[in-house]
């Protein structure tokens, strides 16, 4: 059994118009929201073996302050395909994780993190900034993960929480 965690970067400041779309950091509600959602996976016992994020700024900062909150000990993965990915690409970084790994978190961005739940769990609603969904797969390797063995079964985000 392995779960994926798709994790959206939370809330990004766009107050500075000279930033690069990568280098935009968090605003205030963001640096909020991303330790309420650690809290709310740590009450889940959502403790994950990986976390991957994409290098932007507000990303690598959401994943450090998750990170932080759940009290995870091993190393953030940042991969730079993650940024701008294609649900072609999406597809290939999740089926080559590990197999060491089961409990995965991946933090990116939308769109692609919408197309991928969709083609996974046919899960068709926007997920907002720092809302988390939570994939079971009946499957013991990350390379047969596809949508005959997803299962969606949680969708949180910090106004569904508050």
């Amino acid at each position: 059994m392995k779960k994926l965690y798709l994790i959206r970067h939370a809330k990004s400041d766009w107050s500075n118009p000279s930033l690069e779309d990568f280098d935009r950091p968090l605003n205030k509600r963001g640096e909020k929201n991303a330790p309420f959602m650690a809290t709310i996976l740590k009450q889940k016992n959502a403790n994950p073996d990986l976390i991957i994020s994409s290098p932007a700024y507000r990303t690598k900062k959401t994943a450090k302050l998750i990170k932080k909150g759940i009290a995870f000990k091993g190393e953030i993965l940042f991969d730079e395909h993650l940024y701008e990915a294609s649900l072609k690409t999406m597809l290939e970084i999740v089926n080559f994780i590990n197999d060491d790994y089961d409990k995965v978190f991946i933090i990116g961005h939308n769109p692609t993190l919408n197309m991928l739940a969709f083609y996974l769990v046919g899960f068709n609603e926007n997920i907002p900034t720092c809302g988390v969904l939570e994939i079971e797969f009946d499957c013991d390797s990350w390379r047969e993960v596809n949508k005959k063995s997803a299962k969606l079964i949680s969708f949180d985000y910090p106004k569904k929480k508050y």
